[in-house]
């Protein structure tokens, strides 16, 4: 009965997933204290909150933070905590990253896995239990909207609202995830006034790429001093390095003393850099090649060259932890320069046995080998563990193979959710097994028929966790 009402819904699910992708969500900032995170990331949730109460729930917009929508009634509370921000669109799709366009059964648009698809196909999960079924519990979507940057959204949730007894964050993987690694986003800096005169980098731009996503685009303006170095001499030795290494790097002259490089890789999320190609990476170890090459003394990018290269494993930094949640891994996702001072930022995404401390450790370490290099932590999650006979872990996933007919074990990630802010709570989907995950990637899109069984596995999670 319960997925033949989910199949009648198959319509409301697309078309409000196609609408709520048109909103271009990305976090921007605000002095509006009723839109903390910008209009259009505001505009998202009252979206959401106006469905909520058109479909019959219960909602509430708490303070321009997040909000939620509530049905049942019962003295303990389900929680299923999603987010509407998202990271910003990249360039070269081949649809129009905010237009929700349906293709070969699939729903392009940024947002469409990550998490608004997730977080509409939770939504209606919902209705479909609450037009037919008496609970024991109450049941919230918790909806977040800063996911992407510094979590203040649930910051504020937690302090101002219930929390939930149980719950389950629709915003990674099948079957569901019993540890999500920690995280520690940082930078590395050095004070630029006193650059060497023969080769200066004079702009530097990455597309306003966020730390927790591989970046496809990097360019950068170098000026030359024309009395120490010859500009095609220049041009030659960038060639030489770019050719020797293979990599996707444009070189325009702009002028008899400026040239301007541009990078290209493959975008993706920071917890699988295995699965992009980083633009800024690419481009650092060529910069350290040729302004040593030129005797051109920055720290910065011989740290770059010994202890981060174009590796993403962390094994050059001299660190080396892996266990049941994997290995670390390390994401260049910002090359800056600003105020006189050019940072490297990084994201990294550390196994459950090692504490970030140690990692913060063995960086400052490294800058002590530097006169002019400085370590910055700028945030850290800790991690998430459950363990695998953990009753919530159970039933997850035995819904999941319930459905699917599958046999599949719960797993670990490198990713972050809302779940490891809450208690008794773990993510549970919505990217099935076997698939290609496009969180944060050019062209991102949710398939149809996915959404939709995903909605039909997140209304018998609502059965059972709501009895």
């Amino acid at each position: 009965m319960l997925d033949n009402i989910i199949n009648n819904l198959k319509y409301d699910i697309v078309k409000t997933t196609q609408e709520l992708i048109r909103i271009p969500s990305v976090y921007q900032k605000s002095d509006d204290e009723k839109m903390p995170f910008g209009k259009n990331v505001n505009s998202a949730l009252e979206y959401m909150l106006d469905l909520g109460e058109k479909l019959g729930f219960r909602t509430k917009n708490i303070d321009g933070y997040c909000g939620y929508i509530e049905f049942g009634e019962g003295d303990e509370l389900l929680g299923i905590i999603g987010h509407l921000d998202v990271v910003p669109e990249g360039t070269d799709w081949t649809f129009p990253p905010f237009s929700g366009t349906i293709s070969d059964g699939k729903i392009f648009g940024r947002g469409a896995i990550d998490d608004k698809g997730p977080v509409v196909s939770s939504l209606y999960a919902m209705k479909a239990v609450m037009d037919n079924y008496k609970l024991n519990k109450r049941v919230r979507l918790i909806i977040g909207l800063n996911e992407e940057n510094d979590w203040k959204c649930i910051d504020h949730y937690k302090e101002a609202e219930e929390l939930p007894t149980v719950g389950f964050s629709p915003d990674a993987d099948f079957p569901c995830i019993y540890a999500e690694k920690s995280i520690l986003s940082c930078y590395i800096k050095e004070d630029y006034k006193n650059a060497s005169d023969k080769i200066k980098i004079k702009e530097i731009d990455c597309n306003n790429n966020a730390l927790n996503v591989v970046p496809k685009f990097c360019s950068l303006v170098l000026e030359i001093n024309e009395d120490n170095i010859e500009i095609n001499d220049l041009i030659k030795t960038l060639k030489q390095f770019i050719k020797e290494n293979n990599f996707e790097i444009d070189i325009y002259k702009l002028s008899s003393n400026e040239v301007k490089l541009t990078s290209y890789g493959v975008q993706s999320h920071a917890a699988h850099p295995d699965l992009g190609v980083n633009a800024i990476s690419r481009l650092l170890l060529v910069l350290s090649l040729t302004f040593k090459k030129f005797n051109c003394n920055l720290e910065l990018l011989d740290f770059f060259n010994r202890y981060i290269n174009t590796e993403y494993d962390g094994t050059s930094l001299g660190i080396s932890c892996e266990d049941e949640s994997g290995t670390l891994t390390l994401n260049v996702g910002d090359f800056s320069l600003e105020n006189n001072v050019l940072k490297i930022g990084m994201n990294l995404r550390i196994p459950i046995n090692t504490t970030i401390s140690e990692i913060e450790k063995s960086f400052e370490n490294l800058c002590k080998n530097y006169s002019s290099i400085n370590f910055e932590t700028t945030s850290t999650e800790d991690f998430l563990y459950v363990p695998k006979d953990d009753k919530l872990v159970q039933t997850l996933c035995r819904i999941f193979n319930e459905e699917t007919n599958s046999n599949a074990e719960p797993i670990a990630i490198g990713g972050a959710t809302y779940a490891r802010a809450f208690k008794n709570c773990i993510s549970f989907g919505p990217n099935f097994p076997g698939h290609k995950d496009m969180c944060h990637q050019t062209d991102e899109f949710v398939e149809i028929d996915n959404l939709v069984l995903a909605c039909k596995i997140y209304a018998k999670a609502i059965m059972e966790l709501g009895k």
